[in-house]
């Protein structure tokens, strides 16, 4: 496979940045392919795509992390954080993709395709609005959205551990959803600055897109780490379970260090929790 071809896994660990111009590659062509392919169905389709040019990789991450442990010599905590910055540069790499495209297609063409995750977001919006109406304390609040993330967290170590590299289908489904936000919320910034300010073309694009960024980012870059870093854990075991003899001292060893990726990915939850809740809601769309 060409594209498979373009950054080999040591490679993506040793320059993550790198995965972010590959992943705004993989989600553009698979927009554009799905458009041209399934127009009707180009919401999911897109996803589908972008999923089918990152799958590869992923498992050949998986495979190179799960060997590492009983490498000689290996500071593992080190070598796991190597794979972190290939996740967060891939998931922004996808962000940027469709939320640019977003901004930047016809209102027509944005509803077709990005209908689903337009509804995705409409449900949440309304979830939220509910939450306001009644009056709901921080705490609930709080409570609320980390119960939410922890679900979102056990279905990526549940897809992991089950399809290998499978949570990448809800990562990515993930990075298009929070695209979609910020494409909305760069849309009407980008509405307000030409309306009040008087900023039009490039400027106004780049300012709204900016904002919307900002607002989703914030809370968002910890969040998606905690579950880049459940899906490495769940497919490690995956791989592990293929590989060794079940509870032999090989698999006890990958084991422990997947515990270890699961509590840190419950800790970035948490921060993520605490930026939602008071930090996020104070940039104004």
């Amino acid at each position: 496979m060409v594209l498979e071809s373009l950054i080999p896994v040591r490679l993506a660990e040793r320059k993550p940045i790198e995965m972010l111009p590959l992943a705004f590659l993989y989600a553009s062509l698979a927009i554009f392919i799905a458009l041209w392919i399934f127009p009707n169905h180009a919401s999911l389709t897109t996803v589908f795509f972008t999923v089918m040019a990152l799958l590869p990789l992923m498992v050949s991450l998986m495979r190179f992390e799960e060997e590492s442990v009983f490498k000689k010599n290996v500071d593992y905590d080190v070598n796991h954080k190597r794979a972190m910055p290939f996740f967060v540069w891939m998931f922004l790499g996808m962000v940027l993709a469709y939320s640019l495209w977003f901004v930047a297609f016809p209102q027509s063409l944005v509803n077709n395709l990005f209908s689903v995750q337009i509804n995705t977001i409409q449900a949440i919006n309304n979830n939220i609005n509910q939450v306001t109406a009644n009056a709901i304390s921080v705490s609930s609040y709080f409570m609320a959205v980390l119960v939410n993330n922890l679900k979102v967290l056990l279905f990526v170590l549940l897809f992991s551990f089950i399809y290998g590299a499978g949570a990448i289908f809800i990562l990515t489904w993930n990075a298009s959803v929070v695209a979609v936000a910020i494409g909305n919320t760069a849309r009407k910034a980008i509405a307000g600055y030409a309306g009040s300010a008087g900023i039009t073309g490039v400027s106004a694009y780049f300012a709204g897109f900016s904002l919307g960024l900002l607002r989703y980012m914030i809370h968002g870059i910890p969040e998606i780490g905690a579950y880049f870093v459940g899906g490495l854990a769940g497919g490690m075991i995956s791989v592990a379970v293929l590989r060794h003899e079940f509870m032999d001292q090989k698999f006890n060893r990958v084991l422990y260090d997947c515990s270890n990726l699961i509590l840190l990915a419950i800790g970035l939850l948490l921060v993520a929790g605490v930026l939602e809740t008071f930090v996020s809601p104070m940039v104004p769309i």
